[in-house]
């Protein structure tokens, strides 16, 4: 695509280069159309709002140059596609059950995995934002504290700090929705 001029990769380049404002730009510009992109792979509104947010977060934490040759929405997309992906196998496999389960066994033990996502996902939307963040980045994205404190821009003392209290304060409140000490 030589000659044509992208918006988009130019705004990358000039947050590689320290413009942090190019990468706020970056983000108002993509965002609501990868989150719909996003949304066509998981179907959930949020989920696709985690990956369309994860897709900017690899930006973030790879740093790689953009090299010519195509869009960066492309690019882009195509984070968000793996991301999506990722997320959809790692449910599969969350909610997969041994052969040979009763079919009654099956939806019972669907029903109940449902209920306590449903209560999780109730959980984590009431705790501070930045408890949820690094919850999220952590144990559902599968970052690193040094790649959350990257992304968070916090030094990894203070990840660990926030990973530690955000855990004891989701784990409060799943006890309030009735979640025992072995469940949590």
């Amino acid at each position: 695509m030589t000659g044509i001029y992208d918006a988009d990769a130019a705004l990358y380049r000039a947050w590689l280069d320290g413009n942090g404002a190019a990468l706020e730009s970056l983000v108002a510009r993509l965002s609501d159309a990868l989150v719909r992109f996003a949304y066509s792979y998981t179907g959930d509104e949020a989920a696709a709002e985690d990956v369309a947010a994860d897709a900017f977060a690899v930006l973030v934490c790879k740093r790689k140059p953009f090299t010519e040759g195509a869009r960066f929405r492309t690019y882009l997309y195509k984070i968000a596609r793996n991301r999506a992906l990722d997320l959809l196998r790692r449910n599969r496999r969350l909610t997969a059950l041994p052969e040979g389960a009763p079919a009654r066994e099956d939806a019972e033990r669907q029903f109940f995995a449902a209920e306590r996502d449903r209560t999780l996902f109730a959980c984590m939307r009431r705790l501070a934002p930045q408890y949820r963040e690094v919850l999220e980045l952590t144990y559902f994205e599968g970052f690193t504290p040094a790649e959350c404190a990257a992304i968070l821009k916090k030094s990894s003392k203070q990840v660990y700090n926030l990973l530690s209290r955000a855990k004891t304060s989701l784990k409060e409140l799943l006890e309030k929705e009735g979640f025992d000490h072995e469940d949590v």
